[in-house]
């Protein structure tokens, strides 16, 4: 099993971040009609105002000391009783089926317990079926399917409980 790390981005690792999202739309150009600029990146727009939520935790993954992709929580949810939700989560096909997302998630439900909400968008099926997989076993089978669309895409969303929310 690798080392893996899940660590807090700070200030300076934003840039880090937004250029791993570059890596992140290429993913998701499989899935979504997402197109390359003229310059030949996709167009992201500066996540500023996300990142100075105060709710928006980002964190950088690194497994035997590499980079190897980022996570970010956040308070974006479409499920009544969300307190939680992975906004963003990209692994770099290198590290991917090598139990580095699952690490990632269990450590992140640890770190944050309480109400969460975990989508993917349909068509992503690798993402279907990762989560499909995970949940169950991370929620200890307590959770709930729920159909939504987000931005026109047609959503699957999970609701379930992690540790016990501070009341």
């Amino acid at each position: 099993m690798p080392n893996i790390e899940l660590h807090p981005a700070h200030r300076d690792d934003l840039e880090t971040i937004e250029n791993l999202m570059q890596f992140y739309m290429y993913d998701f150009s499989e899935w979504l009609p997402l197109t390359l600029a003229e310059h030949g990146f996709f167009p992201i727009q500066p996540k500023l105002d996300y990142w100075r939520q105060p709710a928006t935790r980002p964190f950088l993954i690194k497994v035997d000391g590499e980079l190897a992709g980022f996570v970010t929580v956040d308070n974006d949810t479409h499920i009544d009783g969300a307190e939680h939700n992975i906004g963003y989560f990209f692994i770099t096909r290198r590290f991917r089926g090598q139990g580095v997302a699952q690490f990632v998630v269990s450590a992140l439900l640890n770190r944050f317990p309480g109400q969460w909400q975990i989508f993917h968008i349909d068509a992503n099926l690798p993402a279907q079926r990762f989560w499909a997989r995970v949940i169950p076993d991370l929620s200890g089978g307590e959770f709930s399917l729920h159909h939504r669309e987000v931005d026109g895409y047609p959503c699957t969303f999970y609701a379930f409980s992690s540790g016990f929310s501070a009341a």
